[in-house]
Formats: structure tokens, sequence, C-alpha cells
């Protein structure tokens, strides 16, 4: 799901965050019916007091395990995004601090005590 999206993230390149989430989205469209398909099963079974058959019941077991395995991933691709934005977040913050101290240093250069040092000091 989307390894290579997650690839590009890691080297900082969001261009296609959007994408990956629509895509995301679009897969937990398909477990949310899943899941509808599974209860709607078992209410119905419940209602007629009726017992699944155990080839019903395994394929249950089945889909919920690959369910759980699709929104175990998707959870592990979420923290891994969520972690390249507070890296890339922290590196502009880095790049914004560094910036300002040269500003400072350029304005300090700037400044009229900075003239007046140097004609005092000719």
């Amino acid at each position: 799901m989307n390894e290579t999206e997650l690839k590009n993230f890691v080297y900082g390149r969001f261009e296609t965050l959007e994408t990956f989430y629509q895509t995301r989205e679009k897969i937990l469209e398909i477990i949310r019916y899943v899941d509808s398909q599974i209860n709607a099963l078992r209410i119905e079974a419940d209602e007629n007091d009726d017992q699944l058959e155990p080839e019903i019941k395994k394929l249950m077991r089945q889909a919920l395990m690959i369910k759980d395995q699709y929104v175990g991933k998707i959870i592990e691709q979420d923290l891994s995004i969520l972690s390249c934005i507070e890296s890339a977040k922290s590196e502009i913050i880095r790049e914004l601090q560094d910036l300002r101290r040269s500003k400072k240093a350029v304005a300090g250069y700037k400044s009229p005590t900075f003239k007046q040092r140097l004609i005092e000091e000719a």
C-alpha cells in the first residue's frame, strides 16, 4: 500500500501527500464495506437464531484477519508519515533560526554603532 509514496516522504518530497491520502481513504471505504457485510451476516444469523455454517465462520474470520492487517498497515504508514513531517518541520525551523541569526549579524554591520566603532578605530 503506497510504499513508493512513503519513500518519497522520507526524502522530504511531499507533493503526492494528497494523492496518498485519497488512496488511503478508498482503502478505508473498502474496509468499512467489508465490515458492514460481515456485520450484516452476523445480525441476520442472530435475528433468525441460525447458526452460521462453519465455512462461513471461517471466511468471516479470514476477512477480519485481512482487515486487521490492512488497518495495522495504515496505522503504521500514518505514523511513518507523521515522523517524516515532524522531521521536515524541525529542519525548516532550524533553517529559519539560522536565517534569523544571519539577518541579525548582517543588521549589526549596518547599525550606526558599528559604523561609529569603525570610525573610532580608524
